[in-house]
């Protein structure tokens, strides 16, 4: 029987120059060339059985390699639903730990206020020195801000969130338990005023400076618009961070947010607002003219507050007269010099913004704009300018109380 079989298939002839051929001779195992072609007959059937194993071998490979998958995808959501319940066993644990601290701070708070009750009433009565009766209220103010602005201030109820925050936000609870994250917003609530100061400083000195040069003495009426828009991002944004900052412990006085709020509907307003064009253009945009004016000022007067107040806000910190989350605002100044070079400057923004009111109903009372919105703006103007004059007014006699407290009970300590 023949060792090979002759298949009837067509067959496939190959030429090889160089083949190697292994032979023994003596019983040692010796390889010769040759250089002689050789026909090397391969069949179809070869080529199919080949490309047959390697099909088999790829879907070996494509089955053990979705098998691996399949157990480690099933690994990941063991261990998904393991870190799950491990978290939940971790809050159920913080939340019955934070219950007796929650009621060791209440007391705390609880106390201090009733030992500056009783510090008020021996004073009031005379049965205890002025000059030591300052020295306890300092140290009760400490630990005050010791309890309401350390970790343990998300221990104590906040401050109910306003409407604004409701309106905007809804139902949600936007105090941090965090006190990393609270100075974070405020860092944030600095950084926000920083650059708004500036492009309030620039957005209308570049409307008046094309204004003169390119525009003929006439303001077209969508750059302002633009402005008037801008502005009522600016004032939603502050009138927002501010609210969050007053939930977190933040003591910002309530008259700057309403101010922020008359800001918000002004600029809504006076976008409805059809600024008028030639004929008399400079007399129809006299009051655009001023209120570009008064807003250049304002930030100037920013940019100081930004630069000078806080580094007194930063030194009441460090001696415990104020909590790391206030912040400053309006008229709050810190020493002597900077009261002489603030006040002024305030009290000048203050009249010149009661001018521009003034002069906006006038235009609308003799009939030059005539339009409701002309009224309006001019009369929230007259309020705002009213309310910033009183509250820098209230704030600096509170000041000027103080400091002649302070005097009195260093005197009285002289003498003692």
């Amino acid at each position: 029987m023949p060792d090979y079989v002759i298949l009837s298939l067509p067959t496939l002839e190959c030429h090889l120059e160089h083949v190697c051929i292994g032979g023994w001779v003596g019983g040692e195992e010796s390889i010769a060339e040759t250089t002689t072609p050789y026909t090397l007959h391969l069949t179809p059937y070869t080529f199919h059985h080949q490309k047959q194993r390697r099909e088999e071998k790829r879907e070996e490979g494509m089955a053990e390699s979705s098998e691996r998958i399949e157990e480690e995808i099933a690994s990941v959501v063991d261990e998904a639903k393991d870190l799950q319940d491990s978290m939940a066993a971790h809050i159920s644990r913080t939340t019955n730990d934070e219950q007796p601290l929650r009621q060791r701070a209440l007391r705390l708070d609880s106390k201090i206020h009733s030992l500056r009750s009783s510090l008020y009433s021996l004073l009031s009565n005379k049965l205890i020195p002025p000059s030591r009766a300052h020295k306890l209220d300092e140290d009760l103010q400490r630990a005050k801000c010791i309890v309401v602005d350390g970790d343990a201030a998300s221990l104590l109820p906040g401050k109910a969130q306003g409407r604004f925050l409701r309106m905007f936000l809804g139902p949600i609870n936007v105090r941090a338990s965090r006190k990393d994250v609270q100075l974070k917003v405020k860092e944030e609530y600095n950084s926000y005023r920083d650059r708004t100061a500036l492009l309030f400083l620039l957005f209308p000195a570049i409307l008046l400076i094309l204004r003169s040069w390119i525009w003929d003495g006439c303001l077209p009426a969508f750059p302002v618009q633009m402005y008037q828009a801008w502005l009522l991002f600016l004032y939603t944004g502050l009138a927002l961070r501010e609210n969050i900052l007053r939930v977190n412990g933040s003591d910002i006085r309530p008259w700057w947010i309403y101010h922020h709020y008359c800001a918000m509907v002004m600029a809504l307003v006076s976008l409805t607002w059809e600024v008028k064009g030639q004929p008399d253009c400079a007399k129809k945009q006299r009051g655009v003219q001023l209120f570009l004016q008064w807003a250049m000022m304002q930030g100037v007067a920013m940019l100081l507050q930004n630069r000078y107040q806080r580094q007194r806000l930063y030194t009441r910190i460090a001696l415990g007269k104020a909590k790391r989350m206030d912040v400053v605002w309006g008229e709050t100044a810190g020493v002597d010099g900077q009261l002489w070079l603030l006040c002024p400057i305030l009290f000048i923004l203050q009249g010149f913004e009661a001018y521009v009111g003034l002069l906006l109903l006038n235009t609308a009372f003799v009939g030059v704009v005539s339009e409701w919105q002309v009224i309006f703006c001019g009369v929230l103007l007259v309020v705002m300018a009213v309310g910033n004059f009183t509250n820098t007014v209230q704030t600096l006699m509170a000041k000027s109380r103080f400091k002649a407290k302070m005097k009195k009970s260093k005197s009285k300590q002289r003498l003692d």
